[in-house]
């Protein structure tokens, strides 16, 4: 007997494996990997997801990218969003069909997933849950252990495959029986119960929200909105300003033919800039100006070089640091 178990990243799926495993049955821990993901989300005392799933689960991680059905999906749910833009009801569902169509190539019998009745405001209320279960195609064949106990029997309870009585019955959005369980198995070195989705951060879905105005958003600019400070030039041209040695680094490894690279003359220390879109000779002295107000020029005239990809020659600007109010307008 084979179940799929999808492991989100966090302790429940985790637990929720455990207790399979504990009455005999064999898993295949799934990951789908899609681009909203906490930078440090996965911070398993220096591990990553997979040396964590092996360590404490026996098994390999087996991981499936589901980043361009998931983007499509963003673009209009069916179920709306949460209270940033995050569509939990509809990327659940979306990665429930996928382990779905897994089921025979993997010979599992049913899915397992660790949520828990009450947990997320969203999509963990009972509504929810039955809307996820039914639109998965999985009425029956989805089971969650932590909260097994307040839902209604499953196929595999119900068939003897797994004990009921074994099973829990987890509610709310408390964290304190999850800790004590994970204490009892002996897991330790889970990340926090924060949540790794980008998709719930108020900024992160700000900068998402105006991306969509400007363009349909493909891997390379989701990817970019997690680096930097950004600002809103003109309806199609945005400004990221780069805010450590790493971010400078990545933003001139990012910069593609078309795009503009901003920065201070090599005496002075101050961010790269990624220039997007095709920008004005106005344009270009405002992003000089954002580019002098985070160099260390302490408020006076700098000179700030700038290229557009991928000319090797640079041009320079002597302009004086955008002034407070104006740059509050723009940012992101």
């Amino acid at each position: 007997m084979k179940a799929i178990v999808l492991i989100s990243g966090g302790l429940d799926s985790i637990l929720a494996a455990k207790i399979i495993i504990e009455q005999g049955i064999d898993i295949i821990p799934l990951n789908f990997r899609i681009p909203f993901c906490h930078i440090n989300a996965h911070a398993y005392q220096g591990k990553v997801l997979a040396d964590f799933v092996k360590i404490n689960l026996g098994k390999k991680l087996r991981t499936v990218d589901i980043n361009e059905e998931f983007l499509e999906l963003l673009l209009k749910p069916r179920y709306g969003f949460g209270a940033n833009m995050n569509p939990c009801i509809d990327c659940k569902i979306l990665m429930l069909v996928k382990s779905k169509e897994l089921m025979p190539e993997l010979k599992a019998e049913f899915i397992v997933t660790g949520e828990v009745l009450g947990q997320r405001p969203m999509s963990q209320h009972k509504q929810a849950l039955k809307v996820i279960e039914l639109d998965s195609g999985l009425k029956g064949l989805l089971l969650r252990p932590l909260c097994a106990k307040n839902l209604i029997p499953t196929i595999p309870e119900e068939k003897g495959w797994v004990n009921r009585e074994k099973l829990l019955d987890f509610s709310g959005r408390s964290r304190r029986p999850q800790i004590n369980l994970a204490r009892k198995f002996g897991i330790s070195g889970y990340p926090n119960a924060s949540g790794g989705c980008l998709l719930t951060d108020r900024q992160f879905s700000g900068r998402l929200k105006d991306l969509f105005q400007d363009k349909k958003p493909d891997l390379r600019s989701i990817e970019l909105l997690k680096t930097g400070r950004h600002f809103r030039i003109g309806t199609h041209t945005k400004l990221i300003v780069g805010r450590n040695e790493r971010e400078n680094r990545d933003l001139e490894e990012e910069a593609k033919a078309g795009d503009y690279l901003f920065m201070p003359e090599e005496k002075m220390a101050g961010p790269t800039c990624l220039g997007l879109g095709d920008f004005s000779q106005k344009q270009i002295v405002l992003c000089a100006q954002i580019a002098c107000r985070y160099c260390d020029s302490y408020g006076h005239e700098a000179q700030i070089a700038y290229r557009r990809i991928p000319d090797q020659g640079s041009l320079s600007l002597n302009v004086l640091p955008i002034k407070e109010d104006k740059l509050a307008g723009l940012r992101i």
